[in-house]
């Protein structure tokens, strides 16, 4: 099992938020390629705004998008490992069923295979 490792610093955060992103109904999320490769760990960061609601909501929508990466991690070669992510949740997480966002995860993943096989 690959495991999520945070990040930490903010200049870390600064620096991935100038990069590449992608919109969608349930997220928004920043991607950009690793200078350092590590097949043990996925480099992501799950963050919710303060707006979206109290703790329980925003931590369910943590949780919600914790869980379709961990099930879209199980598909081999959907999500690359060499590349940092930062997930904005939106309030569209927390009220539609997870199978409806597990297929967005999934979709938006491949997108961004895509756009690495262009460039």
């Amino acid at each position: 099992m690959i495991k999520f490792k945070s990040l930490n610093r903010n200049e870390d955060f600064i620096k991935i938020l100038k990069k590449k992103r992608i919109n969608t109904k349930y997220f928004t999320i920043y991607f950009c390629k690793n200078s350092i490769v590590s097949n043990k760990y996925l480099n992501v960061s799950f963050v919710t705004k303060k707006k979206i609601g109290n703790a329980v909501t925003r931590n369910r929508i943590r949780r919600k998008l914790k869980s379709a990466i961990q099930k879209s991690l199980d598909k081999k070669g959907l999500i690359n490992l060499n590349y940092t992510y930062i997930i904005f949740g939106k309030n569209n997480v927390y009220k539609d069923k997870f199978n409806l966002i597990l297929n967005e995860v999934s979709k938006t993943f491949k997108k961004i295979k895509q756009m690495d096989s262009c460039t």
